[in-house]
C-alpha cells in the first residue's frame, strides 16, 4: 500500500484475496496484513493500547487509525489554504507560501500572456501562427526576420569536396578519392588514373 493511501482500499483487496487462497491461519494473515500497511499506521498500531488477537480487530483499529489520519490532512490543507498572509513590510524575508497547489498557480500565472495566444494546449505553434511566419519569411521556431538559408547551410568538408578529377556524385566520389589518397601516399611516383 502507497503511504498517503486509503486503508479501506488495501482492506478490501486484502479480504479478496483471503477469499482466493482460503484459510492460512489467523496469525498468518495478521502478519501478512502488518506487512502491507504503511509506517504511519505502523508507528501509531506500537503505541496502541490493547493487544490485537484477530484480524478482523486489526482491520477495525488500522481503518480506525487511516481515517483520523485523512481527516487531519483535510483539515491541514483547508486551515493552510483559509490562513490569510501576512506582509510585513519592515520584515526583508518574503513570506513563502507552503501549499504546492498555490506554487504551481502562481507560476501559471506568471507565463506570458502574448505567447500563450500563439500556442496550443499542446504547447506548439498553432497552424495559423506558423503559416502566417513562412507567408512573411519570419522563422518558424523564433519569428525574427533573418535569412533562413543560414541555418540550413553545413560547411562542406574539405576531404569530401569533390576536384574537377574526381566524380562528384555522392559516396562513390568520396571512395575514389580516398582511395587515390591513399595510392599517391603509398605509391607517390605514379600517377592514379580513376
Amino acid at each position: 500500500m502507497k503511504e498517503g493511501g486509503h486503508l479501506s482500499l488495501y482492506i478490501a483487496d486484502f479480504r479478496s484475496l483471503v477469499s482466493i487462497i482460503g484459510d492460512w491461519g489467523e496469525r498468518a494473515l495478521i502478519h501478512h496484513f502488518r506487512k502491507g500497511l504503511p509506517s504511519r499506521i505502523l508507528d501509531q498500531l506500537a503505541s496502541h493500547p490493547s493487544i490485537i488477537d484477530s484480524l478482523q480487530d486489526l482491520m477495525d483499529i488500522t481503518l480506525e487509525l487511516d481515517t483520523r489520519y485523512h481527516e487531519r490532512q483535510n483539515e491541514k490543507s483547508n486551515h493552510q489554504e483559509k490562513k490569510p498572509e501576512v506582509s510585513k513590510s519592515n520584515s526583508s524575508h518574503p513570506k513563502r507560501s507552503s501549499s504546492s497547489s498555490q506554487k504551481k498557480k502562481m507560476n501559471f500565472q506568471k507565463r506570458d500572456k502574448p505567447h500563450s495566444s500563439l500556442l496550443n494546449k499542446y504547447f506548439k505553434l498553432m497552424n495559423s501562427e506558423k503559416e502566417r511566419r513562412i507567408k512573411e519569411g519570419l522563422c518558424t521556431y523564433c519569428g525574427g526576420k533573418h535569412s533562413l538559408e543560414s541555418f540550413f547551410k553545413r560547411p562542406q568538408n574539405k576531404l569530401t569536396q569533390p576536384s574537377g578529377n574526381f566524380p562528384s556524385q555522392g559516396k562513390a566520389g568520396v571512395k575514389i578519392m580516398l582511395c587515390s589518397m591513399v595510392f599517391t601516399v603509398f605509391h607517390p611516383e605514379q600517377n592514379c588514373a580513376f
